[in-house]
């Protein structure tokens, strides 16, 4: 089996290398990749690359997530969330291939107190979360076979995330704010990896299984609650100079963005565990872990 990864070098991509190769022949590439194109605001590129490849498999972990940035670049946010996702799936249908590709909770408006479910209807509230959801509908459109993976709050040791943001500052302040109002799931880069080789493997042999599906960590937390979960993991690890009362909870208005963020970013995985008959991991876990990694360095 050749699987081609694109994104290799951003934290799902990272543990996507490792997940993965066991399957097969691995072709993984960035944007600046030499060999063959990996820059997807190259869409000829692109197209040409899965062309002369031509895998069993494409998995996409390339995104533009620069969410702010993207309400004042919204073409370049289409040309890659939207037309590339949008060329991959028509090639993968012309060579008979699977596409793996992965989606946000922000195709959601973030309403109600309740898990979002793959059979709710997306409302995004800014140009990231449309041009994702775009790239989902392209995808089923084109009518190969898939597996879109919506997630949520992705991190890893590797690269920046919120939780190393929160070591940071708390090292470096006596006080902190955090947004109360938010609510989703810290979900890892190296969970998600496995998940996906787990679900190729399956859906290689049982093609009816192609599809949307919410993958994300079991349980939900806010990112105060978060910052905090992280800062007292880390007390007796390294010096943490902002006290845990000093740790203060204030709606999302209090900070101005360029981007609306959805509060309600719960999303439901019972599709996911059912079809694939796989446990998640409380968020926790994979937070506890990943924080070891970061603080033994």
């Amino acid at each position: 089996m050749k699987i081609l990864l694109f994104g290799k070098n951003g934290q799902l991509g990272w543990e996507l290398q490792r997940s993965l190769i066991p399957l097969g022949e691995l072709i993984a590439l960035d944007r600046t990749s030499q060999v063959y194109c990996g820059d997807l605001a190259d869409l000829a590129g692109t197209a040409h690359t899965i062309q002369t490849i031509s895998p069993d498999i494409i998995v996409n972990a390339a995104a533009y997530t620069a969410v702010d940035r993207a309400e004042s670049e919204p073409e370049r946010a289409h040309r890659i969330n939207t037309e590339a996702p949008a060329i991959m799936a028509q090639e993968a249908q012309r060579i008979g291939a699977w596409m793996v590709h992965y989606s946000t909770d922000y195709v959601f408006d973030g309403s109600g107190n309740q898990p979002w479910h793959e059979s709710d209807s997306p409302a995004p509230l800014n140009v990231y979360g449309k041009t994702k959801l775009q790239g989902e509908e392209a995808i089923r459109q084109s009518g190969c076979q898939h597996l879109i993976f919506r997630t949520s709050w992705v991190y890893a040791a590797r690269g920046n995330n919120f939780a190393k943001t929160m070591l940071r500052l708390g090292q470096e302040r006596d006080s902190l704010s955090v947004i109360d109002d938010q609510l989703g799931a810290p979900t890892g880069a190296d969970l998600l990896a496995d998940m996906t080789a787990h679900a190729i493997q399956q859906a290689r042999g049982q093609p009816e299984v192609s599809g949307l599906y919410h993958l994300v960590a079991d349980g939900a937390v806010s990112w105060y609650d978060y910052a905090r979960f992280v800062l007292d993991f880390a007390r007796n690890r390294c010096t943490i100079k902002a006290h845990p009362d000093a740790i203060l909870p204030v709606p999302s208005l209090a900070f101005t963005t360029a981007a609306k963020r959805p509060l309600n970013s719960r999303l439901s995985t019972a599709k996911f565990r059912s079809t694939f008959g796989l446990c998640i991991p409380h968020w926790e876990t994979g937070v506890c872990r990943m924080l070891t990694e970061v603080l033994e360095k």
